[in-house]
């Protein structure tokens, strides 16, 4: 490989501060290895990389998880990192718990949450985050299109060095894939323009840059343990909030628990229905994406609307 993250060092404010070096080749079999640490993340790195020789893009957690809060590295995850030319992470605090394993790693780290404004971390029932920020930057499409030129900048510089500028091949599909989003984006804000300023509670945390990207107001978020049951207080100060702005249905996570939400169905007769935070599926490239949050799209104006 011609120059295989010959300039690493030059990825500036690209590159986290956890203090990797610059990544190396033990054995150069001329394709730049690259590993993206969540499922948007993959998604968004996939759609940047596209028809690009000699990349090879790799999800590292690559099951159904709800949240990364109690996440522990396998064997193979941390066998993944050391092999990695290239890490792309979330940032914003999500993978905090892999701190140390990338410390350790000769790979180049691209953050996807440099140069975003991030917003503060909620206070909720049921989970201790250490996060300053609210990590879930993803379900903001337009924070989606932000990260993508990071990742297609990050690469290109691991890439070619000084010279990414004039290989286009990531800007490209960049552009490509941020156009096919935008779009999508338009469509969801007029399809959720009569709702605006509706109130939703979640039994996740992961919604807060979804309701200001589509104008919607985060009454409450609830993050609980699967199997965790729901105390009368939660119960009532819930049905409190529901029967004050009269909410017809609260929305729980694909993956999560949704125990609470349940026992306050029973309490309070209101409809309980499902968010995806895309935290895992199918597919390369940005379509999943723009599916899933399709999918979220049209799930909320039914139970809202």
């Amino acid at each position: 490989m011609k120059k295989l993250l010959a300039a690493a060092c030059m990825l500036g404010l690209l590159l986290t501060a956890c203090g990797a070096p610059a990544a190396t080749e033990t054995e150069d079999d001329g394709t730049l290895h690259v590993l993206a640490t969540t499922y948007p993340v993959y998604l968004f790195t996939t759609a940047v990389t596209e028809g690009v020789e000699n990349v090879e893009v790799s999800l590292l957690v690559n099951q159904p998880v709800s949240c990364l809060h109690d996440y522990t590295l396998t064997v193979t995850d941390m066998k993944a990192i050391e092999g990695a030319d290239v890490i792309v992470r979330n940032g914003a605090g999500l993978e905090d718990f892999m701190d140390d394993a990338l410390a350790a790693s000769d790979g180049a780290v691209i953050d996807c949450s440099a140069g975003l404004e991030l917003l503060p971390a909620m206070g909720h029932e049921g989970h201790d985050h250490d996060t300053e920020y609210d990590p879930h930057i993803w379900m903001d499409p337009a924070c989606a299109q932000d990260m993508m030129a990071v990742i297609a900048q990050g690469l290109g510089e691991a890439l070619y060095g000084d010279d990414w500028a004039s290989h286009g091949e990531f800007h490209t599909n960049q552009l490509v894939a941020k156009d096919v989003l935008e779009q999508a984006r338009q469509r969801w804000a007029e399809q959720l323009a009569p709702l605006a300023g509706a109130e939703l509670i979640t039994f996740h945390d992961g919604f807060q840059y979804f309701s200001r990207a589509f104008d919607l107001t985060l009454l409450k978020a609830i993050e609980e343990e699967e199997g965790a049951e729901a105390s009368a207080a939660e119960i009532q100060e819930i049905a409190g909030l529901i029967g004050e702005y009269g909410i017809p249905a609260i929305f729980t996570e694909v993956n999560g628990s949704d125990a609470t939400a349940n026992a306050i169905a029973r309490e309070t007769g209101v409809a309980v229905e499902q968010l995806d935070m895309i935290m895992s599926g199918g597919g390369t490239g940005i379509q999943p994406y723009i599916d899933a949050m399709q999918g979220n799209i049209d799930t909320i104006v039914e139970a809202l609307g």
